[in-house]
């Protein structure tokens, strides 16, 4: 019971891997995906809403055109 078996022994290794060396660290990783928040958020700050006269009306499949019956 207090043995490691084969995946505890893989998931420890990927871990130091991870926090110690490899080509992927974990810096890398985290400074990367921190890049990409900042990125997005820029992106979202770039958008300009929609004006609210600039909206167009489309017209449904269901709905009748002016003067149609419906059968």
């Amino acid at each position: 019971m207090g043995s490691f078996g084969p995946i505890h022994w893989i998931i420890v290794a990927v871990v130091v891997m991870l926090l110690f060396g490899g080509r992927i660290k974990l810096s890398a990783v985290m400074g990367d995906a921190a890049q990409g928040l900042r990125a997005f958020r820029e992106g979202l700050k770039d958008e300009a809403p929609p004006a609210p006269g600039n909206l167009v009306r489309v017209a449904s499949i269901a709905e009748p055109k002016v003067g149609e019956t419906i059968r």
